[in-house]
């Protein structure tokens, strides 16, 4: 018959639409919202480290200068500090002749000036004299006689100068609070005399593997079994997001077990990421879990992969339930668990994305927002790398990924993407 449909797709259609009903599923951008809602306002506690401890932490309250930095107008450059309009329409034809009449030195205070058609030899560094206002650098000179130097190029005022409190000036919010600090920030604290730093707590993750199938990833895989991945997974990802992790191994599908040992997990830990058994299953028990002992939030989320993700709370704390599925698993917590962390210590962890184009055309019409794991070629090209989902060892292949719209059936080739790096 004319503009029948298939029966396999009727079919596929009810198995989604069925599939849709047993899950609490909401997007992904709703997902989002309602961490936000539920758990925005949570802080984790701060603590005093010294400046050697503070790396990749996130700073508690914003670093103040109390001083100028540097305390003094300085150097950038070996060359003579001059006044600047002694150097104005000079050239290699027609130079400035100035004399010196002394020297600056790093670690010195000057002991001479300048005055009109006067120079002093001065260091990188070093602290300018009174009265100049300019460095020339050294090799636009040239000595001529005792004292007496060529200047061959025009120098502006404030030239090859660091000013008196160009790095910071008291009163001045240097580094603002909730920064992660990197390598120069501890420069710039190391400047400012600051080497007790105020910075949030780490927040403790407590990770929870689960699922019968699984060994510890030293042991020989039985009949069946597969290596726990997500263990060491999550342990490396809450690092990586500020976050001390804590494994407290891997539990065989019993529901009472695993209820024993997420409520002593709870006990000492702020957020909660309990992987496997997030589905619909008969093994699947997490939800009921939660349900009964705390609030289930979510329970399926349009978005693929990582649909059967649960967020909850259970004594206030944020808790997650995270597919068994290592991609699946590693897509969720970096969307939903990495900012979390971040909020707790009060900042944020920015994705860097560059544009691209595809290199080949990519569908998804599963009406779910997708993640499409790509390579990128020295001409700016993103090569969609296409595999079953549970492939963990894609993601360590990959350079990034691109997202696809729920309400979009693909993208082209050559159409301009945007690539989140990894």
């Amino acid at each position: 018959m004319r503009g029948a449909v298939p029966v396999s797709l009727l079919q596929s259609k009810k198995l989604e639409l069925a599939d849709e009903l047993m899950f609490k599923v909401k997007t992904l951008q709703e997902t989002q919202a309602l961490i936000h809602d539920k758990f925005g306002a949570l802080r984790v506690q701060t603590e005093i480290v010294p400046l050697s401890q503070a790396l990749n932490r996130f700073l508690a309250s914003a670093a103040v200068s109390a001083e100028f930095v540097p305390d003094f107008d300085r150097a950038t450059v070996d060359g003579f500090a001059v006044h600047s309009r002694d150097t104005l329409g000079c050239s290699e034809s027609i130079p400035a002749l100035l004399r010196k009449t002394g020297e600056s030195f790093m670690g010195k205070a000057p002991d001479v000036s300048v005055s009109a058609g006067q120079c002093v030899y001065i260091s990188t560094g070093a602290a300018l004299p009174a009265g100049a206002d300019a460095v020339v650098m050294l090799e636009h000179t040239e000595a001529l006689a005792e004292d007496l130097y060529a200047f061959y190029k025009p120098t502006p005022a404030g030239a090859n100068i660091i000013r008196k409190g160009e790095d910071s000036a008291p009163g001045q919010v240097v580094i603002p609070s909730g920064k992660r600090l990197h390598s120069a920030d501890l420069g710039t604290l190391a400047a400012m005399g600051l080497t007790q730093i105020s910075i949030s707590t780490q927040p403790r993750v407590a990770i929870i593997s689960t699922g019968d199938e699984l060994v510890t990833p030293e042991a020989a895989p039985g009949p069946a079994q597969i290596r726990d991945v997500n263990g060491p997974l999550l342990q490396a990802m809450t690092l990586e997001a500020g976050g001390s992790p804590r494994f407290w191994g891997i539990i065989p599908d019993q529901a009472g077990l695993l209820e024993e040992t997420m409520s002593a997990a709870l006990k000492e830990a702020d957020v909660l990421l309990v992987s496997g058994g997030t589905s619909v299953g008969t093994r699947d028990q997490l939800p009921e879990i939660i349900t009964r002992l705390g609030d289930l939030w979510v329970h399926g989320i349009a978005v693929k992969p990582g649909k059967p993700t649960i967020v909850g709370a259970i004594q206030g704390k944020p808790v997650f339930g995270l597919p068994g599925n290592p991609a699946a698993a590693y897509f969720m917590f970096r969307t939903l668990v990495r900012p979390l962390l971040a909020a707790l210590q009060g900042g944020t962890l920015p994705e860097i994305q560059i544009s691209a184009r595809l290199d080949r055309a990519v569908s998804s019409n599963h009406g779910r927002e997708e993640f499409i794991l790509v390579s990128l070629s020295p001409e700016g090209l993103a090569l969609p790398l296409l595999s079953k989902s549970g492939l963990i060892s894609m993601i360590s292949r990959a350079d990034g990924f691109i997202v696809i719209a729920r309400d979009e059936e693909g993208l082209p080739a050559g159409a301009s993407v945007w690539v989140t790096r990894l």
